[in-house]
């Protein structure tokens, strides 16, 4: 258990490593978890070593989101007087994430076929 802790907190720290040193504007558990998701690809990490660990933290990833969602009380004002553009962010994003996925999936395929023929 301590080494799936390990590599981990490790990935998370080596992404807060290169945000600190080069002050790109991404997070640095994004970094961290692109981080690991390339070790288990390129299988420098077995998925054994990692899977029980993962496993715990997916199941209970709701838990996780309730110190944010009792901190967003804290704010309603602010939402109450941004709702508007809360509401249209929210939708418009929405769509353009769907319209993007469906393109790259339709990309993907076109070319999935092409390769098989």
């Amino acid at each position: 258990m301590f080494r799936q802790f390990a590599i981990i907190i490790g990935c998370l720290a080596v992404g807060e490593l290169i945000v600190w040193l080069t002050n790109i504007p991404i997070p640095s558990s994004i970094l961290g978890m692109l981080l690991l998701t390339a070790l288990l690809q390129t299988k420098a990490i077995k998925l054994e070593w990692v899977e029980t660990l993962s496993t715990f933290l997916t199941k209970n990833m709701g838990f996780f989101f309730v110190p944010p969602g009792v901190a967003l009380m804290l704010y309603f004002d602010i939402i109450k007087a941004e709702f508007v553009p809360i509401v249209v962010s929210v939708v418009a994003s929405t769509i353009l994430v769907i319209v993007v996925t469906g393109w790259s999936h339709h990309i993907t395929r076109i070319f999935q076929d092409k390769i098989k023929k």
